[in-house]
């Protein structure tokens, strides 16, 4: 049996969006900012995605910048927001310890540009306290930035509460929500939403494409200088064929959104109690606060990548945190964030699973993850030091 259940990395493109982009590429490949007839029909074609992209988040399309997916977004958003701040004289930042490397390597750089910031606890069950982030707001802030849902361990944040608590205080609010979109609902008039990022390819899109919601009112600082496209916030030629599968693939997620989830989470939650019945094992972040397909477990005593390797041998595909940093040797910044020790952190398997999940397939998962959990375990010398008494569990 094959099985993917790295969704989180990315996913699958819907035969939708292939349709859409193949037809676009053979009839629509004339440039947008073109005059002639075939390029104002690309034009056409483009600002009917826009609206797309728009409408299944709440927002007007003249606030839907098209950028190369979401870690371009989670950058423009970021120093945007910092521009604009620093021109009012206020330089510090929210945001939390677990965010996506997109934004905290860009509020590593922002930090050495000369603004503080703030990085809020989100505690052994992956979320954010609403009363902490208020008490961190400060008269100096420019920008809360807190992710919808988290890219490894899938908790779903309050986000609708920590929004009214930055519009009650006049800061703007950031959520990287390339995990969300598509498979939470999500109107960003509703959640106190001021700038939203978003990546196609975790809906089903193609890789490349992605978006950048800015509430009217909310100046866009250009990351790259050139033409006048995206209404001067980002210079180049637009991926029309890119952009047009990513709105079909949006379309087709968000219409499918609720029967997905009613699916899923059963068999999210299947496959932790059948995890959850090995040895010195635990399910990372809140059970019930979390993405629909996302399942993030820690098991002592083992190494994470031979886990992956293993299980790739039986046909599963899996990961142990972030496609962005699967090379690092580091434990997860998100496992220690929620308080996991580096020697379990190293010891972590997050599965992601599609809509088309059957509890068959759950069902392999468990059986195969609990004897390559053994068979690692009876050659770890760490784990017959345990064993043997010679070391303390964790778990």
């Amino acid at each position: 049996m094959n099985i993917y259940a790295d969704n989180a990395a990315t996913t699958r493109m819907s035969p939708a969006a292939i349709e859409a982009m193949t037809v676009c590429m053979k009839e629509q490949y004339g440039n947008p900012s073109s005059l002639y007839s075939l390029g104002q029909r690309a034009r056409e074609t483009l600002e009917l995605a826009r609206e797309d992209a728009a409408r299944v988040i709440g927002a007007s399309p003249k606030e839907i910048t098209f950028t190369s997916g979401g870690s371009e977004a989670d950058n423009q958003a970021l120093r945007s927001a910092a521009a604009a701040g620093k021109k009012a004289g206020k330089t510090h930042i929210v945001s939390t310890a677990f965010e996506h490397h997109a934004v905290l390597h860009t509020l590593d750089a922002l930090g050495r540009e000369g603004f503080s910031v703030t990085l809020l606890d989100v505690h052994a069950d992956g979320l954010v306290r609403p009363e902490e982030l208020r008490a961190a707001i400060r008269e100096d802030t420019c920008l809360v930035s807190v992710m919808y849902a988290n890219n490894e361990i899938g908790t779903v944040q309050p986000i609708r509460e920590l929004g009214a608590i930055c519009r009650e205080k006049g800061v703007p609010f950031h959520t990287d929500a390339v995990q969300a979109v598509g498979h939470l609902p999500i109107d960003v008039d509703a959640d106190n939403i001021d700038l939203l990022s978003a990546s196609a390819h975790k809906f089903h899109g193609p890789k490349g494409v992605g978006f950048l919601y800015a509430r009217r009112g909310q100046r866009l600082t250009s990351l790259i200088e050139g033409g006048a496209q995206e209404r001067g916030k980002r210079a180049g030629t637009e991926n029309v064929p890119g952009i047009v599968g990513m709105a079909a693939a949006l379309r087709e997620a968000a219409g499918g959104m609720a029967e997905a989830s009613a699916r899923l989470v059963p068999l999210r939650d299947r496959l932790i109690a059948g995890l959850g019945e090995i040895p010195h094992s635990a399910l990372n972040g809140d059970a019930e606060k979390r993405l629909p397909g996302n399942v993030n477990f820690c098991f002592e005593g083992i190494e994470g990548e031979s886990l992956l390797l293993l299980l790739d041998d039986r046909g599963i595909c899996a990961s142990s945190g972030s496609a962005c940093t699967s090379g690092a040797l580091d434990p997860s910044h998100v496992l220690l964030a929620i308080g996991r020790k580096h020697d379990v952190a190293h010891g972590s398997l997050r599965l992601t699973l599609g809509e088309d999940a059957t509890e068959e397939e759950i069902d392999y998962i468990v059986r195969n993850v609990k004897e390559v959990v053994e068979h690692l375990r009876g050659f770890s010398p760490v784990w017959r030091d345990l064993m043997n008494g010679k070391g303390q569990f964790i778990l």
